[in-house]
């Protein structure tokens, strides 16, 4: 685990989010991935396992997954890839465009 986080939701509920980051040639494995939900079930068995995984694709691309146990084993459960571009390039109105879409999957 490179990083873990402590959290609780708006109903209360809490959750501990495990992170494995890698760069470059470095690939996740199966095995960190179970080894954090064991944390997680050891050290945190009130709260809920979000474990999460980083991989850099290139220096301006990034792929976060959310991984699950499933009867098959652990399987990815949500994958996203973002390019990260400077701050300087960003203007408010893209941050406000931006933002118009996000916060309306929140209230949905």
């Amino acid at each position: 685990t490179d990083e873990v986080y402590i959290g609780v939701d708006r109903q209360g509920a809490h959750y501990v989010i495990p992170v494995q980051a890698k760069g470059g040639k470095d690939r996740m494995s199966v095995v960190q991935i179970e080894q954090d939900i064991a944390v997680c079930a050891a050290k945190f068995r009130d709260a809920v396992c979000r474990p999460l995984g980083a991989q850099f694709i290139q220096s301006d691309l990034i792929a976060l997954f959310e991984f699950e146990t499933t009867s098959d084993g652990i399987r990815i459960r949500t994958e996203r890839h973002y390019h990260l571009v400077p701050p300087e390039e960003l203007t408010e109105e893209d941050l406000r465009l931006y933002r118009v879409p996000a916060l309306s999957q929140l209230q949905t």
